[in-house]
C-alpha cells in the first residue's frame, strides 16, 4: 500500500497541481532546510565515526593525500613547469613554478606564485583554486579562477606573475558561472552573467563579449548573443604563432555544437556536423565524429577522427584523411598533437594503445608509442606542441603506482621521471577482466582487484563501481583512497564498463541514451549477477557506488533492483528525474535522458526516476546518501529529497552534506578524507554483518513527521 507521502510524490509526477512535499529542501540555503541538513549530519557523522576502523582509514586516507610524495602535475608555461599543490601545510594549495632542469632532480626547487591559503586568511574566504588562464606567448599575465567553496560560479581576477601581484585596475569579474579567454594583453572575451536574461535556462553564459582594458564591463562589445535554449555561448583565440584566429562556439546540447571563425567580414561557419568536436591545429581541421557522416560520396564512420586542410575546407572542399576508424572492440580514446606528429590513444576492451601519426607527401604513417600495461591506463600529451616533440606519459593501474614519464618521438622509450611510491599493501592482489552477459546479450566488461587465493564461497566483501553515463569511460588507476579504504581490509574492487560510457566509443555511449537507458541499469545489474555467480560475493556481501550520473546509476539500483544489494552509497546524485532539468545545470542534461515536460519524454523518464520508484513496501537495502551544499552542478535538493521519502517509509538510511566542495563534495584534503572515510565504513560495516558501535538517537523533526 503506498503511503500518503509517496502518493504524494507520484502525483507530482503528473499532476502540477499536487505539491512534492518535500520540495521545501530545494531550498539550498534555507534555515528549515539547513535544520534538517545539520540534524541528519549529526546522526551519520556520529553513527559511522563510531565505527571500528573509521578514524584509521580516514587518517591513512588523509596522509595520502597530504603526502608529498605525489607526482606534481605540471603545465609547461614558457621557460617554466607550472604546477597546483595541496599538502598538510596547505590544504587549499599553491600555485607554483619550477625550471624544466631542476623538475627533472629528486627534489626540485619550486617557487611559490600564490599561496591560496594565505589568500584566504588576508581576505577572509574559503576560495578554492579553478585555475588560471595564461596570456602566451610569454605567460606572464594570468586570468585566476577563484570559486568559494568549490562551486563551478568563480570570481576572475588578473594576475601578474613577475610581481606575483593582483593586476591594480585589472580585468576582474564577479561570482559567476562562465570564464574568460585572452586575445590580447588589452583585450578579452568575456562569457559571464550580464544580468537578467544573459543566461541560458541550464545556467550558463548566453552572451559572449569583447571586453578592453580600462573600460567598464557593461561597456563590452557584442561578439554573440545565443538563446536561452542553447546550453553554452563563448568565444576564444588561437595563439598558435602564425596561425592565429578567433572562433564563437554556440553549444546548442551536451553533445551538439555550432562553430563560427571571426573574420573581419563577420562570422564564417565551420560547416562539420553539428555533433562532431573540431579541433584546430596549425593548418589542419580535425573531426571527431560522434555519428556516421556522409559528405561529397564519402562515408566516415561514428567514432573516426578525420583530418583536412582548414583552408580549403573553409572554401568548400571535402577531402579527408581517416586518422582513425573503430572497430567492434577499439575505440579512440583521444589525441595529442606535438610539434610534427600526432599521438592517437585508443582503447582496446578497455585497455590503452598509443600510435604515432606522421604527416607527409603520400599521407599519415602509423607506428606504436609504447609497449601496452596489461590492464592499465596509459595518458600522453604534448609538453609544448610548438617547439618539441617531447611528451609527458603517464601509466597507471589498479595495482602498480603511477609514473611520469618524458619522451622524444622517435627517441626510444620514455625517461620515468617520477613515479608515486606504493600508498597501500598491494601484497597478494591481483587484476583480471571479465565479461558479463546483459538482457540483450551484448558482453559487459568490467575489472576484478582481488587476492588471488580468495575461496570463492560467496563471501567476500565486495565494492562495485559504476557510472555509465556521459561518454565518460571507467579506466584502470591507481587509487590509494581505494587501496587505504577497502582493498588492505579484504574487500573485492570491482568497475563496471557499462553502457552509456564511452569505452566502445560513441555507439558505447549511445545505445543507453534516453528511452534506452534501462540499458546501462541492465547492464550493471548483470555484472552483480556474474559476480554472484562466480562465487565471488553473494548480495548479504555486495555494495555499490556511485557518483553525479553514477548516483542516479546508484537510485535506480535501489528502487528497481533491490534484491542484489546488501548497501549503497549514493554521492552527489540526481534522483528527481521531474525536476531535474529545473534545477541548476539540469536542463543541458536533457539530451543524456530526455525532456520531462515532454510527456511523450517522461513516459520512459518516471521508469527511471528514482524518487518516484520508491515502494513503501521494498526491500531496501540501507543506503548512504552525500552531497554538497555547494554543489552548483546537480542540486543537493536531489539527495536530500531522496533520503528523506525513504525516511518517511522507515527504510534504513544515512544522509551527509558537506557544505563546503562543490560537485566534488570536498574544497580540501581532510574533507575528502572524512567523505571517503563515511562512505568505506558505511559499506565494510553493512557487508561484514558488523552491528553500529553505538546507537545513536534519530534527530527531532525528521523529514517523516
Amino acid at each position: 500500500m503506498t503511503s500518503p507521502i509517496l502518493a504524494a510524490i507520484l502525483m507530482s509526477s503528473t499532476s502540477s497541481a499536487a505539491e512534492d512535499p518535500f520540495l521545501w529542501l530545494e531550498d539550498v540555503q534555507g534555515d528549515e532546510a539547513l535544520e534538517w541538513v545539520t540534524a541528519q549530519n549529526e546522526v551519520s557523522s556520529e553513527a559511522l565515526s563510531a565505527e571500528e576502523g573509521f578514524t584509521e582509514v580516514k587518517d591513512k586516507i588523509r596522509a595520502i593525500l597530504d603526502s608529498d610524495d605525489k607526482i606534481p602535475n605540471v603545465r609547461k608555461r614558457a621557460e617554466h613547469l607550472y604546477n597546483y599543490w595541496k599538502d598538510a601545510d596547505h590544504p587549499r594549495g599553491l600555485w607554483r613554478r619550477t625550471s624544466f632542469q631542476s623538475f627533472r632532480t629528486d627534489s626540485p626547487d619550486w617557487e611559490t606564485v600564490l599561496d591560496v591559503d594565505a589568500l584566504n586568511e588576508k581576505e577572509g574566504e574559503n576560495w578554492v583554486w579553478h585555475g588560471a588562464e595564461c596570456l602566451p606567448p610569454e605567460y606572464e599575465r594570468c586570468l585566476v579562477s577563484l570559486s568559494r567553496g568549490g562551486a563551478d560560479a568563480e570570481v576572475i581576477r588578473e594576475f601578474d606573475i613577475p610581481s606575483k601581484s593582483w593586476v591594480e585596475g585589472g580585468f576582474a569579474l564577479p561570482e559567476a558561472k562562465g570564464s574568460v579567454g585572452w586575445i590580447d594583453l588589452d583585450t578579452i572575451y568575456v562569457q559571464t552573467d550580464f544580468g537578467e536574461g544573459s543566461m541560458t535556462l541550464s545556467g550558463y553564459p548566453r552572451i559572449v563579449k569583447e571586453w578592453t582594458r580600462g573600460t567598464d564591463l557593461a561597456d563590452a562589445s557584442m561578439v554573440y548573443e545565443g538563446k536561452s535554449e542553447d546550453m553554452w555561448i563563448g568565444a576564444y583565440r588561437t595563439h598558435e604563432i602564425g596561425y592565429e584566429r578567433d572562433f564563437v562556439y554556440r553549444g546548442l546540447t551536451f553533445y551538439t555544437n555550432e562553430l563560427y571563425e571571426r573574420t573581419k567580414k563577420g562570422l564564417v561557419r565551420v560547416e562539420k556536423p553539428d555533433d562532431a568536436s573540431a579541433r584546430l591545429v596549425r593548418d589542419r581541421l580535425f573531426l571527431e565524429l560522434r555519428k556516421d557522416w556522409e559528405v561529397d560520396g564519402q562515408t566516415f564512420k561514428a567514432g573516426s577522427l578525420v583530418a583536412t586542410d582548414y583552408k580549403k575546407f573553409m572554401k568548400g572542399k571535402r577531402e579527408f584523411d581517416v586518422l582513425f576508424e573503430p572497430t567492434d572492440n577499439v575505440s579512440m580514446s583521444g589525441y595529442a598533437a606535438t610539434n610534427n606528429h600526432i599521438l592517437l590513444t585508443t582503447l582496446r576492451d578497455v585497455r590503452n594503445e598509443i600510435e604515432v601519426l606522421t604527416p607527409g607527401k603520400k599521407g599519415w604513417t602509423r607506428a606504436p608509442l609504447h609497449d601496452k600495461p596489461q590492464y592499465g591506463t596509459m595518458s600522453v600529451s604534448a609538453v609544448d606542441q610548438e617547439e618539441s616533440d617531447d611528451y609527458w606519459l603517464t601509466v597507471s593501474d589498479y595495482l602498480t603506482p603511477s609514473t611520469l614519464g618524458l619522451g622524444t618521438i622517435g627517441g626510444g622509450p620514455a625517461e620515468v621521471l617520477k613515479q608515486l611510491p606504493a600508498q597501500f599493501d598491494a601484497t597478494g592482489l591481483d587484476v583480471a577482466q571479465h565479461f558479463a552477459i546483459s538482457k540483450d546479450g551484448t558482453k559487459i566488461p568490467y575489472f576484478q582487484v582481488s587476492r588471488k587465493d580468495m575461496p570463492l564461497d560467496g563471501t567476500a566483501p565486495t565494492l562495485l563501481y559504476g557510472y555509465g553515463g556521459f561518454e565518460i569511460s571507467m579506466q584502470p588507476a591507481y587509487s590509494g583512497k581505494v587501496g587505504a579504504g577497502w582493498l588492505e581490509r579484504g574487500g573485492v574492487y570491482v568497475v563496471a564498463n557499462i553502457r552509456g560510457g564511452g569505452e566502445y566509443g560513441p555507439r558505447w555511449h549511445q545505445a543507453a541514451l534516453r528511452e534506452n537507458r534501462h540499458r546501462a541499469y541492465e547492464d550493471f545489474s548483470a555484472v552483480a549477477g556474474d559476480l554472484v555467480e562466480r562465487g565471488v560475493t553473494s548480495k548479504e556481501h555486495l555494495g555499490i557506488q556511485g557518483g553525479s550520473n553514477g548516483g542516479l546509476l546508484m537510485g535506480v539500483m535501489l528502487t528497481l533492483y533491490p534484491e542484489q544489494w546488501g548497501a549503497v552509497v549514493c554521492q552527489v546524485p540526481l534522483l528527481d528525474m521531474k525536476r531535474y532539468t529545473k534545477l541548476l545545470a539540469g536542463a543541458s542534461w536533457a539530451g543524456e535522458y530526455g525532456d520531462p515536460d515532454n510527456p511523450d519524454d517522461w513516459a520512459f523518464i518516471k521508469t527511471f526516476s528514482p524518487y518516484h520508484n520508491i515502494d513503501p513496501d521494498g526491500d531496501y537495502a540501507p543506503i548512504l546518501f552525500t552531497t554538497s551544499t555547494r554543489d552548483d552542478r546537480v542540486h543537493p535538493g536531489h539527495a536530500r529529497k531522496m533520503a528523506a521519502a525513504l525516511m518517511a517509509v522507515d527504510k534504513d538510511v544515512l544522509y551527509y552534506e558537506n557544505i563546503e566542495g562543490g560537485h566534488g563534495g570536498a574544497a580540501n584534503n581532510d574533507q575528502s578524507a572524512f567523505m571517503s572515510s563515511l562512505a568505506y565504513t558505511f559499506l565494510w560495516s553493512r557487508l561484514t554483518g558488523d552491528e553500529m558501535a553505538e546507537a545513536v538517537d534519530e534527530p527531532e523533526g525528521d523529514a517523516a513527521e
